[in-house]
């Protein structure tokens, strides 16, 4: 399993990413040495995941604090980086407190203490014999250590409850399998990446039994924003009868966003779809509350009315 500096890590006079850009291929670091750098290496994808990128920006506000820049700007420029993902928000008003490396640090610590709780609450979900399919990638990688989604794959096949794992590729970027997959198969779990639009038919084989997904905002009604085709999964999985869960931590929770229709959808380049004719390229869409079967965070099982049930004052409330 990969070290959460690994993933991420501030060091004198700069941060220091494992480039999820060039995995599984090769392992390379990309190091940034201003604010505004750690800003395009989120908006480029260097580093990306909710919790993850909300780490990288508290590094780059303690980076911009060591070098003495005009920390108003530094929040600026990595508030705009990426829009969907409230961690990055979250963790920019947290630093806005305190801009030391150690307060960066701190929040890495506990984003990755996070997702240990939330895969543990997760694993209770989970019946033996299982095959899990999960989308896009909501591992360590995502998080800054252990995992959300793929966390809790990875607590429950600990407890001998997850026989297999279909990993959806995840156009247009393959974060399924890249990164998914190149996670599983370091933790030593048996799995198959699949095509996105296999998997319905997976499910009414019956060949799935659970689903877990992470997540990049969640509303305060329990409407959520994850990866593109994250609907169409959730969808699938009520017509099939296949329990679908978010698990994500409560960083990931915006209750300022009353329910979906608010969140921000990213819009990315065309050319991440086709380099010939026009594209639309949504990073993330929304699925409703109405298809969760509950949501899960560090605090535990959430369940509808996700509005009476979900801790909304913040981390730790």
């Amino acid at each position: 399993m990969l070290e959460p500096e690994r993933i991420l890590r501030l060091e004198v006079g700069r941060v220091v990413f494992l480039d999820q850009r060039r995995l599984p291929t090769e392992e390379v670091d990309v190091a940034c040495t201003t604010a505004a750098e750690v800003a395009d290496a989120i908006r480029t994808m260097v580093v990306r995941g909710a919790p993850a990128i909300g780490v990288a920006a508290a590094y780059g506000i303690a980076l911009a604090a060591e070098r003495g820049e005009d920390l108003s700007e530094a929040d600026r420029v990595l508030r705009t980086s990426r829009p969907t993902a409230i961690n990055l928000m979250w963790a920019l008003d947290e630093m806005k407190r305190d801009p030391s490396a150690e307060h960066a640090r701190q929040i890495h610590r506990d984003e990755v203490e996070r997702c240990r709780q939330m895969s543990a609450h997760a694993s209770t979900l989970v019946k033996p014999g299982s095959r899990a399919m999960t989308h896009c990638n909501a591992g360590g990688l995502a998080t800054g250590g252990y995992g959300s989604a793929v966390g809790a794959i990875i607590a429950s096949f600990e407890q001998g409850l997850i026989d297999h794992v279909w990993v959806d590729e995840t156009r247009p970027l393959l974060q399924g399998a890249r990164l998914t997959a190149w996670e599983l198969e370091h933790a030593g779990i048996p799995f198959s990446v699949i095509p996105d639009s296999a998997a319905a038919a997976f499910m009414a084989r019956g060949e799935v039994d659970v689903i877990f997904t992470g997540a990049d905002r969640i509303a305060r009604n329990g409407d959520t924003a994850n990866k593109i085709g994250t609907y169409g999964l959730a969808v699938n999985a009520k017509h099939h009868t296949v329990p679908f869960y978010i698990v994500a931590p409560t960083s990931t929770i915006d209750p300022a966003t009353a329910d979906g229709s608010g969140i921000p959808i990213e819009e990315r380049d065309q050319t991440e779809v086709t380099a010939r004719f026009p594209a639309r390229n949504p990073a993330f869409d929304v699925t409703p509350a109405g298809l969760i079967h509950a949501i899960v965070t560090e605090q535990g099982v959430h369940r509808a009315p996700y509005g009476d049930t979900l801790p909304l004052s913040g981390v730790g409330a």
